[in-house]
């Protein structure tokens, strides 16, 4: 699948944005995200599955509108159905399985996995869409993802920087425009 992704700024700014990401976020909000790349992420990956309790935290972060569905799913649910996708070598199931959770949908399963697994996974989102010069899709689907997913890391390698520097600076150069520019 051919996407027309294309960086909206130049490279060289991406440093620059990934550092200006805290400008748009209040004191709790980057708590919470300290606390989910510096304790939870590790956990995760070092355990190999989320808790519910990690689970919701990283779901909410994502988005709240989905919270009821969210506690709908118990401990051993999400701790199974983590494992295996955190744990699986198709990249297919790897994203797909964590829809089985009630109220997951693509965007918040690659949350799950940007921050559960020690490969690189972009964060999808409309603003990094919009700042990669691609509409979001009418349906998310699994080639859409996966060609966006190389794509994130192709950047990310070719300039030499981490993933979540790489999905701050997307995500800041759309927050600098007016909502209704982004479509």
């Amino acid at each position: 699948m051919t996407l027309g992704f294309r960086l909206r700024f130049p490279a060289k700014d991406i440093q620059a944005l990934a550092e200006r990401y805290w400008d748009y976020g209040t004191e709790k909000d980057r708590a919470l995200e300290i606390e989910i790349e510096n304790e939870i992420s590790p956990q995760v990956c070092k355990r190999g599955y989320y808790t519910q309790t990690e689970f919701l935290k990283l779901a909410e972060w994502k988005s709240k509108r989905p919270r009821r569905h969210y506690k709908k799913n118990l401990e051993e649910y999400v701790q199974e159905v983590t494992r295996i996708s955190l744990g699986a070598r198709n990249e297919r199931i790897r994203i797909e399985s964590l829809m089985l959770l009630d109220g997951v949908n693509w965007p918040t399963a690659s949350v799950l996995l940007h921050f559960g697994s020690r490969d690189r996974y972009p964060i999808l989102d409309f603003r990094a869409l919009w700042s990669l010069s691609t509409e979001v899709p009418k349906q998310y689907d699994f080639d859409f993802w996966w060609a966006y997913t190389l794509c994130c890391r192709r950047l990310a390698e070719k300039h030499k920087v981490s993933m979540r520097t790489l999905d701050r600076a997307l995500w800041t150069h759309s927050k600098k425009k007016p909502r209704e520019d982004l479509s």
